[in-house]
């Protein structure tokens, strides 16, 4: 094992979701759906190679509505139903990561991206944190100790974002996303943002005024300098820009009980993990089982 401390925060749900539509269908001798499972574990070993972690823990969403949809009643809504073999592999998730001893959180009213953010702020004091993700809601929270690996072009590629990386691909700081997602919107999760705004033009506009505040300050005192279609776009959709900001802002309070320490990860029991993955058929995983990474 390494001698610092890396914690490995699992969003769960995004990487199912990935790893689902990543691969082709694979099930095991009963004719049960296992791809995502799979496909979440490769990715999971993969982090755990590369980034020499030896603390993990995982976050799930539940089915339940969150806080989001009681400030906007269209949150998600035009996002597919979550297909039944994905579904059908939360629970199987659950017990592999069960018999590798990694924590498993999740609350109702609240997603995982949540969790995550309590979790990560509260310990990255201690414990340089990376957040294992199939998507980028996360990079509002990478600072100096926390990091998101996301998935590439394909399951087995990789994309480690810092402060550097985000810059460089959007135009704008961390901090600054959700600023930059209040106007650009989010068409998976049904956020309207600022309608004719994209991306060029938000990390514009989030540059020369460094948050969707003072923008709006500067539109009020008619001194903000923007073509006349871009302002008209918003002053009026302002209502809509600041309900956005609030639904992709993560809340970092979520009451959460947990010590660092319930994370430290390498000491399940092997045996267990060999029946699981057997059941399942991952003959092929069983060599790749994390410890021996570290021997």
């Amino acid at each position: 094992m390494p001698s610092e401390k890396r914690l490995i925060i699992i969003d769960s749900n995004a990487l199912l979701h990935r790893a689902f539509h990543a691969l082709p269908p694979l099930t095991n001798k009963k004719g049960q759906p296992t791809g995502a499972v799979y496909g979440f574990l490769l990715t999971l070993f993969k982090a755990i190679k590369d980034l020499k972690a030896n603390y993990i823990v995982a976050c799930f969403d539940t089915p339940k509505p969150t806080f989001r949809h009681e400030k906007f009643e269209d949150y998600k809504a035009h996002r597919p139903k979550t297909p039944d073999g994905i579904i059908s592999q939360i629970s199987v998730t659950k017990e592999v990561l069960k018999s590798f001893d990694i924590p498993v959180f999740e609350k109702e009213g609240f997603e995982a991206d949540d969790l995550i953010a309590t979790i990560a702020k509260k310990v990255e004091k201690e414990i340089e944190v990376f957040i294992v993700s199939g998507d980028l809601d996360n990079l509002q929270l990478v600072d100096e100790k926390i990091k998101v690996y996301t998935l590439g072009k394909g399951i087995k590629d990789s994309v480690l974002y810092d402060l550097k990386k985000v810059i460089e691909r959007f135009g704008v700081t961390p901090e600054q996303m959700n600023d930059f997602k209040a106007l650009t919107g989010d068409a998976s999760d049904n956020i309207p943002g600022v309608p004719g705004i994209g991306k060029k033009t938000a990390a514009d506009l989030i540059q020369e005024y460094q948050s969707l505040k003072n923008l709006y300050d500067e539109l009020a005192t008619d001194t903000a300098v923007v073509k006349p279609k871009i302002k008209e776009a918003l002053k009026n959709n302002k209502e809509n820009a600041f309900l956005s900001l609030q639904l992709v802002q993560t809340k970092k309070d979520v009451p959460l009980n947990f010590s660092l320490e319930s994370f430290k990860f390498g000491g399940f029991d092997k045996e267990k993990v060999k029946s699981i993955f057997n059941e399942l058929s991952f003959y092929s995983l069983i060599d790749k089982l994390p410890t021996i990474i570290f021997d």
